[in-house]
């Protein structure tokens, strides 16, 4: 039986939509793709007409992960500069939900021990968003280096507040991030004002 292309493309959307939360929350690892598919409402058979294999799956969730997480960085940034962003992307609210989280906070390890081609997706869409950051700092003698500091501040916060056993510790790292963040770019805005 055929369906109409519109049902296919809304069941691909499903599969990845359920696969970047699982992903998310439980690893890629531990994600089987029969989970993922019961989850979406499919049968496990109907998994090979969208995706050639579990390792296309990851790569193109974490595409669209890092494409999401670029418009985010776009809105934050246009609407309150970095101090808005940095506030948001270490906010409890990100947090506690991890599925609708960063991926990068989510699955870096993982995404180290992908196929090559995953690994290079991931490195050009990274490349991306800090370049989108970087352009955002005042002048500075090296705005990539500035970025890729604040990125590895916040993902490694995020992580460690994730990580911790306890609310109040774990609200604790948030802050103290937040405030090193802020410390990468304060020296920046320092000299632009003067």
């Amino acid at each position: 039986m055929r369906y109409e292309k519109g049902r296919k493309d809304a069941s691909r959307g499903r599969i990845m939509e359920v696969a970047a939360e699982r992903f998310r929350c439980d690893g890629i690892a531990a994600s089987g793709l029969a989970k993922i598919m019961s989850d979406a409402g499919l049968t496990n058979g109907a998994f090979y007409p969208h995706f050639q294999s579990k390792a296309a799956l990851v790569r193109e969730t974490v595409a669209a992960a890092l494409e999401d997480q670029s418009e985010q960085i776009q809105e934050a940034l246009a609407a309150g500069g970095l101090t808005m962003a940095i506030d948001a992307y270490l906010s409890a609210a990100h947090r506690d939900n991890p599925g609708k989280g960063c991926a990068s906070a989510a699955l870096l390890p993982e995404i180290a021990r992908e196929p090559s081609e995953t690994r290079q997706l991931y490195t050009e869409r990274l490349l991306t968003l800090l370049r989108q950051v970087s352009a955002k700092l005042p002048r500075t003698r090296d705005p990539e280096g500035v970025a890729f500091g604040i990125f590895a501040t916040l993902i490694g916060t995020l992580q460690m507040a994730r990580a911790v056993e306890g609310t109040e510790l774990s609200d604790r790292i948030l802050a103290a991030g937040a405030d090193a963040a802020r410390t990468l770019i304060q020296p920046l805005e320092d000299e632009k004002a003067s």
